[in-house]
């Protein structure tokens, strides 16, 4: 399960990288690549690669669970950014020395304001009191969820705080290499990540719901293994991605046993994402909300509440499951 101290720091690649002056396949704004070599990062190594647990690099947004308002809480991931004229002096020093190295923010008067409830990632590191930018010129942080905030309306829809129970897609107790959608009690997921897929994240790669019935959900990290990863080389890896039904999937994430993690995109392989039915959306799901909370009031037509009715339903594929509203 992945902490909440690996999010601020980005996942380094398990291959050594070099950046290719091309326009990104990942982001539309980025006008270079970067690209995997041969060569295993020596943070790989050392973290003995071969022994860690291959899981799905999932493709959402990041959330994280802890205390607000003296209760279990889901946060919504809220980078505080540089206003526009700060933003205009970054790229500058960026152009000029090829690198963000040396620039120096004023956190005061440089960012973005955010919700005063926002808090910085754990692990950024602070001078003189105030959390300091990473090489990008952001400060990861989190923002509660919010009802009446629209902005993280499908964080909402997910979470009952009131009941204290978050909507989740986790691997199936039953049978193998099938899912389940549970209820699991916020209490139960401190301190810990997850992501939120569905129809309105990232471009719903998973084809979970629709439009005129969009459905989400939040993933453990971590939580979802791959199936038969291959060795960690480059070449046998490119080949598992574009060859087998089990590389379907948008990258890997490798939990190695010191707690390092190392990761591998296929825009790292110069391969497209999303690309056809994917390993997750192809998997069978069984609905296993038995949520029986005594004070329990959602509304009728709430998820939890929706799919408490269908506790027992079979589904053959994520990207078929429908509730009835």
């Amino acid at each position: 399960m992945r902490r909440l101290g690996s999010v601020q720091q980005k996942v380094p690649c398990v291959f050594v990288t070099e950046v290719k002056q091309e326009q990104s396949r990942k982001r539309v704004c980025q006008e270079f690549q970067v690209v995997a070599t041969e060569q295993l990062n020596p943070v790989a190594l050392e973290a003995n690669i071969n022994c860690a647990v291959a899981t799905e690099k999932l493709d959402g947004t990041c959330c994280y669970v802890t205390v607000y308002k003296g209760q279990p809480w889901l946060w919504a991931r809220l980078d505080r950014k540089p206003n526009k004229q700060a933003e205009k002096r970054f790229k500058k020093y960026q152009h000029t020395h090829k690198s963000s190295k040396g620039f120096t923010w004023n956190v005061e008067e440089d960012f973005k304001t955010v919700p005063d409830a926002w808090i910085p990632a754990h692990g950024v590191k602070h001078l003189n009191g105030y959390p300091v930018p990473d090489p990008q010129g952001h400060i990861p942080g989190w923002v509660p969820v919010e009802k009446d905030n629209k902005q993280y309306c499908w964080h909402s829809a997910v979470v009952d705080h009131q009941a204290a129970g978050a909507l989740a897609l986790r691997p199936s107790g039953n049978m193998e290499d099938a899912l389940e959608i549970v209820v699991v009690p916020l209490v139960d997921l401190l301190e810990q990540t997850l992501e939120l897929i569905g129809t309105n994240v990232n471009g719903n790669p998973y084809g979970v719901g629709s439009k005129s019935q969009p459905l989400h959900f939040l993933v453990p990290h971590g939580s979802i293994c791959a199936k038969n990863p291959p060795p960690v080389e480059l070449q046998q890896l490119r080949r598992w991605l574009q060859e087998s039904p089990d590389g379907k999937v948008e990258g890997i994430v490798w939990h190695c046993r010191d707690g390092t993690l190392v990761k591998v995109h296929r825009h790292h392989l110069n391969l497209p994402w999303p690309e056809g039915e994917t390993f997750l959306g192809s998997k069978p799901v069984d609905v296993c909300v038995d949520w029986t909370v005594d004070e329990y009031a959602g509304s009728s037509k709430d998820l939890i509440t929706c799919f408490s009715r269908m506790n027992g339903r079979k589904f053959s594929r994520l990207q078929d499951v429908q509730y009835d509203p």
